[in-house]
């Protein structure tokens, strides 16, 4: 475990280790839980789809593109649970790909309307 004080800052960085240095890292989605094995029940998002969805998520440049860096406030889901968990995403592409999941960034999907 890693201890914080709430609302302190997270850093985080996620690397690919690859002797490739054509690949792109990009985090999509990540979530956190007080349940290491359930993020569905109680579940906070703090980015899904590539959208921000938490305030206090950043992301920060990265020299290498093989690495993601990013960062969030610390909190607790109610003081019943002292620990979170959190559980991330990401995807890999080739760099320069512009067709590829990793340059398309946030992407919301609409339900479709079932009308008539």
């Amino acid at each position: 475990p890693y201890y914080v004080d709430l609302g302190q800052n997270l850093f985080l960085q996620a690397y690919l280790h690859s002797s490739d240095p054509n690949l792109l890292v990009f985090v999509d989605t990540c979530v956190t839980s007080p349940d290491p094995k359930d993020f569905n029940t109680l579940s906070h998002e703090l980015i899904r789809s590539g959208c921000v969805k938490d305030p206090t998520y950043s992301s920060y440049y990265s020299p290498y593109s093989t690495a993601a860096r990013f960062a969030f406030s610390a909190f607790s889901f109610v003081n019943q649970h002292p620990s979170v968990y959190l559980r991330c995403e990401l995807v890999v592409c080739r760099y320069n790909d512009y067709s590829s999941r990793c340059y398309q960034g946030c992407v919301s999907r609409f339900k479709r309307d079932a009308g008539s």
